[in-house]
């Protein structure tokens, strides 16, 4: 692929527009070190900035920029503030690409780059979100959210030039909502892993271990999770079940005392949030996330590229992660019968741990190289900036 350098054209100067400053080197690292390697000029917005995450960016080649912008919640006053202090940003940056990721950024971020007349605007939708979850009697404030995400999707991503999506399910509900134009989007496997900073190692098998990682959300199924891990321990009391992440700024957080009161019970195992998974998913044996929709879970994938089977969910996102019986199991939304029956399949068989262990980490190989799925981002940044 040719360097934007190459040819004589001037560097393609990009705003990197996200809400949460840590995700930037954490997720996104190998992405910015891609545009900076093609001289890119990177600036990298979020409004959450410490010395810490300030300094990772600028190790990356980019230079982080603060912004104002509430993470979650809708509060049209100060949304349309934060709107047009980011227009503001973005003409004195003189950028000719922006690139925002997580629900707010998309929105405003991508309203605001046409705003500020940058001619190429890119956004990345890593899922859904919890509005769009399938309930069978949403609440008056759930279907009131959902109807104004809905409108600010549809205002944001039509000044977007390319969508980036992680599922079939995502693309198919934002376009059939008339969220984004179908001719717009492109179906990415995940955000990827760099595949050498995971390896694989030797699962615990006795006794078993199950992890889950990721946000304390209803969404994420972690009732079901611990409901679940009630049911095995009545069976098997030795049986281990870690679970990663802190409560959230989310209205579907669980809260502190819940979580607290099933440590004290004895049911998990909570470190809270851990700046690496790798040595909590090294003393696990199978990875577990029973959630109502994704993205394409981050979390999963690097428990494949750590060799750990996955039970996981039939639902958007999740069931791309898992092939039946091979690399793991496919359990119904909202059922901790099912998910507790998956787990014992574990327990009773112990030795299958290594063989779908080592399933998940050849699916990773294949679908989740991080510079493979960047590859496909560059070349749609790149040809449109012919």
């Amino acid at each position: 692929m040719e360097s934007v350098k190459d040819g004589g054209k001037p560097p393609l100067r990009l705003a990197l527009i996200s809400s949460q400053a840590f995700s930037i080197a954490n997720f996104r690292g190998p992405l910015v070190r891609e545009m900076v390697s093609h001289g890119m000029e990177v600036y990298a917005l979020a409004p959450d900035y410490d010395d810490a995450s300030r300094a990772a960016v600028r190790s990356l080649g980019a230079e982080p920029i603060d912004y104002s912008m509430i993470r979650a919640g809708i509060s049209p006053f100060k949304d349309i503030f934060s709107l047009f202090q980011l227009v503001r940003k973005l003409r004195i940056l003189q950028v000719n690409a922006s690139f925002a990721y997580f629900i707010k950024p998309v929105i405003y971020g991508t309203i605001a780059a046409r705003l500020a007349n940058v001619p190429k605007r890119y956004a990345l939708i890593e899922g859904a979100g919890y509005v769009f979850m399938d309930e069978e009697r949403p609440s008056i404030r759930r279907r009131l959210l959902r109807s104004a995400t809905t409108w600010l999707y549809r205002l944001g991503l039509s000044q977007a030039d390319r969508v980036f999506m992680l599922n079939q399910d995502d693309k198919s509900l934002f376009v059939s909502a008339h969220m984004v134009a179908a001719e717009k989007v492109r179906l990415l496997n995940g955000i990827g892993l760099d595949l050498n900073h995971y390896h694989v190692t030797n699962p615990v098998l006795h006794p078993v271990c199950f992890i889950l990682i990721g946000r304390l959300l209803r969404e994420k199924g972690i009732y079901d999770y611990v409901t679940a891990a009630r049911k095995v321990k009545a069976l098997y009391p030795e049986v281990r079940f870690l679970m990663l992440g802190s409560v959230d700024v989310n209205p579907g957080s669980l809260a502190e005392s819940e979580v607290r009161a099933w440590v004290d019970e004895g049911l998990i195992e909570w470190p809270g949030q851990v700046a690496d998974v790798r040595s909590w998913l090294a003393q696990a044996s199978v990875f577990v996330l029973p959630s109502y929709r994704e993205g394409l879970p981050r979390s999963t994938q690097e428990a494949m590229a750590m060799g750990r089977p996955v039970i996981t969910t039939d639902a958007p996102g999740c069931r791309e992660t898992v092939e039946e019986a091979v690399n793991g199991f496919m359990v119904p939304v909202r059922s901790p019968e099912a998910l507790a029956q998956a787990m014992l399949r574990f327990v009773g068989k112990p030795e299958s741990i290594i063989s779908m262990g080592r399933a998940s980490r050849n699916m990773a190989e294949k679908k989740f190289d991080v510079h493979k799925i960047n590859e496909q981002i560059m070349a749609s940044i790149l040809d449109c900036h012919v």
